[in-house]
């Protein structure tokens, strides 16, 4: 009896040993699940983190394009700003240049008014010349004519005079 009751013992103690094992293997699995668990939520926040970066580098990656844009917009208005200058330059420069021109050609035309005036007033000073020589002229010509009458009458009286003396 003593040995069976040993052997209960043994049994028993075998049997708590048995359920000892048992239970720290399903805490193992417990703690294994726990493991993967925590794993999983580490690789799924590092595929967070590395999502979030990466949309981060998307975002900085478009606000630099964006950026370049802006300053090849800026560069662009800037060039094409400076050529409307140019141009407006180019303009005012040609419409002074035909103003030059326009005074030019107004000069000219007085310069010929001019001469043609001077023309006018030396052919109107050589008219008076002309008429001054031809007064000048008739009034020699009236002055011979007064000296021929003159003389004729003085013979007519010489005339009359030796008639008066022959009667």
């Amino acid at each position: 009896r003593e040995s069976e009751r040993e052997s209960e013992r043994a049994r028993a103690r075998e049997s708590t040993r048995e359920r000892e094992r048992a239970r720290e293997r399903e805490r193992e699995h417990v703690r294994e699940r726990a493991r993967a668990r925590e794993r999983e939520s580490e690789s799924e926040r590092a595929r967070a983190r590395e999502s979030e970066s990466e949309s981060e580098r998307a975002r900085e990656s478009e606000s630099e394009s964006a950026r370049e844009r802006a300053r090849e917009r800026a560069r662009e208005s800037e060039s094409t700003a400076r050529e409307n200058e140019r141009e407006r330059a180019r303009t005012r420069e040609s419409a002074r240049e035909r103003e030059r021109a326009r005074e030019s050609e107004r000069e000219r035309a007085r310069a010929r008014e001019s001469a043609r005036e001077s023309e006018r007033e030396s052919a109107r000073e050589s008219e008076r010349v002309r008429a001054r020589a031809r007064e000048s002229a008739r009034e020699r010509a009236r002055e011979c004519e007064s000296e021929r009458e003159r003389a004729r009458e003085s013979e007519r009286a010489r005339e009359s005079e030796r008639e008066s003396e022959s009667a």
